[in-house]
């Protein structure tokens, strides 16, 4: 049993009536003024005033469309109008709440009181109302003195109020009511029918992944048992091509000595040669005799596997041989090395 005295309170709610607050929201979305879903399935009507005559649905000016349903505004004069502001923690018990006020408010006897309420907004804390009382042999009497109507159900009644249309209770719009209530339970039912049609296609869909994962892993466990070979041929494979970068890179760091003697014997040609000839990497340090030294470096200088070429020293003349003496520093290129 609940404490009496316990606070069951959560942002102003009554926790212990929170079911009527889901009902309440439920009635919102559904029959309210203001759902989209009433916007959509709700019947155009046709209101007559003393002024003219105009298409509404859902309570808002509508364009031409086909219509059964017809509506009697009735003058200011005939209507009661307030605007309530109901707390939202009363929300869900709005009826009663409505019903007591139209009790306390009516000027008119009990069973001669007819009224309509319609949202006008709502707040962080309050939901605002415009709530319309009437007389309702007043009213018949006012239907059968300007529109001919004897019969409370012929046509349905509404007023004006704080700037909108409100449905007066007790009238034809329960023929509208009856109709609005068979098209939600018609796409009640295909939602529902759809539904299960998309659950009945996914569970579908998953077994028929679930048979398809399980030759898949079928599949891969036989192929994970043949490719063990080729598993261990790919890492033998990936140590060798290791083993060649490095190689490689070897290679590139410390090019062949013998091509580059035979590149420098075919550049020089027979008017000159090499005395003297190391190799440290891409560094190369020579010395020989030619008959025009000055030519040999130029010649080198334009060899393009060489990206840098200098002389350490002065060229010099060599006595009684007719000869010049050179020494030069070459820089190989990257490229030298291929």
């Amino acid at each position: 049993m609940f404490d009496s005295g316990q606070n069951w309170e959560l942002f102003g709610y009554d926790m212990r009536q929170i079911g009527k607050h889901w009902l309440a929201a439920w009635r919102s979305l559904l029959w309210g003024q203001e759902s989209p879903i009433r916007r959509r399935l709700d019947e155009a009507v046709c209101l007559h005033s003393e002024a003219g005559s105009g298409l509404y649905q859902a309570g808002e000016p509508s364009m031409p469309v086909p219509h059964e349903c017809e509506a009697v505004l009735l003058p200011e004069e005939l209507v009661l109008a307030r605007s309530l502001q109901i707390p939202l923690a009363a929300e869900a018990d709005i009826d009663a709440v409505l019903s007591m006020e139209v009790r306390a408010s009516s000027p008119f006897a009990a069973d001669d009181t007819g009224y309509g309420w319609r949202q006008l907004s709502r707040g962080s804390s309050h939901v605002q109302i415009a709530l319309v009382i009437v007389s309702m042999s007043t009213v018949m009497a006012y239907l059968g003195r300007q529109y001919d109507i004897h019969d409370a159900r012929a046509r349905e009644v509404w007023a004006d109020a704080e700037g909108v249309k409100v449905v007066v209770n007790g009238f034809g719009e329960s023929a509208r009511e009856s109709r609005y209530r068979r098209r939600l339970m018609r796409c009640s039912a295909m939602i529902m029918g759809s539904a299960v049609l998309v659950l009945l296609m996914a569970g579908i869909a998953v077994v028929t992944k679930r048979v398809e994962l399980s030759q898949l892993e079928t599949m891969a466990a036989n192929t994970e048992r043949e490719a063990a070979d080729a598993s261990r041929g790919r890492n033998t494979l990936a140590v060798s091509n290791e083993t060649i970068v490095a190689a490689n890179q070897i290679a590139d760091r410390y090019p062949n000595p013998h091509a580059e003697l035979a590149r420098l014997t075919h550049l020089l040609g027979d008017d000159a040669f090499i005395v003297q000839f190391s190799m440290n990497g891409r560094e190369m340090r020579i010395r020989g005799r030619a008959v025009d030294a000055a030519a040999v470096m130029e010649t080198l200088t334009s060899e393009p596997a060489y990206v840098e070429v200098t002389a350490p020293q002065a060229i010099v003349k060599v006595a009684k041989v007719g000869l010049e003496q050179f020494s030069l520093n070459i820089t190989l290129g990257s490229e030298a090395s291929g």
